[in-house]
C-alpha cells in the first residue's frame, strides 16, 4: 500500500479551549488518513471497470457500460461521490464522519430527483480499519429496510472502500456467496460528468 498520505493539520492556539470543528476520530488515525486521501480527490473524476463479480446476474447490467466516479462535494463532515453507470446518474456514495467512526450510505434517486424506495442504505465502521481500506457492515437502518423490501439476502452486506493515492479507488460489496468490485484508476483523471439526479447544486 502506498504510504504517502495527505495529513490534515490540527492547529491549536495556546490556552484555547475551542473544540475541533468536526468529530475527532483521532489525529493521525487510519480513518483520518483515509478521509484526507479521499478529500484530496475532491473535484476529480475517474473511470473504472468491474474487477470481481461472483454470485450476481450474468451478464451484469453494468457490463459494457462506462463506469465513472466523481468526488464532487467535500466538507469536514461529508463527502459525496456520484457513481454514474452509462447515462444513469441515480447513484451517489455518501461518506460521513460520525462520533464513533465513518459511515457509507447509498443515495439512490430517480431522474426527476425523487428518492428511490431503496435509498440511504449502507453501514458504519466497526473498527479503525486501515489508512487505505475501510469496511462498512450493514447498519440497523439498512437491515430493516432490506427486510421491509424483501431483500433479506442483503442483511449480511459489507461494503469495502479502498483509496490508494495515485493508484486506485476500489468499491466492493461482499456477503456470503456474493462479491462485486469495481476499481477506478486514480492515475488518469477524466472529465467530470453531469450532476447526479437530484443534485442541489450544479458545481463543481
Amino acid at each position: 500500500m502506498q504510504s504517502s498520505i495527505v495529513v490534515a493539520l490540527l492547529v491549536v492556539g495556546c490556552g484555547s479551549a475551542t473544540p475541533p470543528a468536526r468529530p475527532s476520530i483521532g489525529a493521525g488515525s487510519p480513518q483520518d488518513q483515509f478521509w484526507a486521501d479521499l478529500t484530496a480527490l475532491c473535484g476529480q473524476a475517474f473511470d473504472g471497470a468491474i474487477t470481481a463479480n461472483v454470485g450476481g446476474k450474468t451478464p451484469d447490467p453494468m457490463e459494457g457500460r462506462r463506469l465513472r466516479m466523481h468526488v464532487r462535494e467535500c466538507s469536514d463532515r461529508e463527502i459525496r461521490v456520484p457513481f454514474q453507470v452509462g447515462e444513469d446518474r441515480s447513484r451517489v456514495w455518501v461518506f460521513t464522519r460520525t462520533e464513533t467512526g465513518l459511515r457509507l450510505e447509498h443515495d439512490h434517486r430517480h431522474e426527476d430527483g425523487s428518492p428511490d424506495v431503496v435509498t440511504m442504505y449502507g453501514g458504519d465502521t466497526s473498527d479503525a480499519g486501515t489508512a487505505t481500506e475501510q469496511r462498512f457492515p450493514a447498519n440497523e437502518y439498512s437491515r430493516e429496510l432490506f427486510v421491509r423490501e424483501g431483500m433479506e439476502v442483503s442483511i449480511a452486506n459489507v461494503w469495502v472502500v479502498e483509496v490508494v493515492p495515485g493508484k486506485r479507488y476500489g468499491y466492493a460489496l461482499i456477503r456470503p456467496g456474493r462479491e462485486f468490485r469495481v476499481d477506478f484508476d486514480l492515475a488518469k483523471p477524466v472529465e467530470a460528468p453531469p450532476p447526479p439526479w437530484g443534485a442541489t447544486s450544479q458545481a463543481p
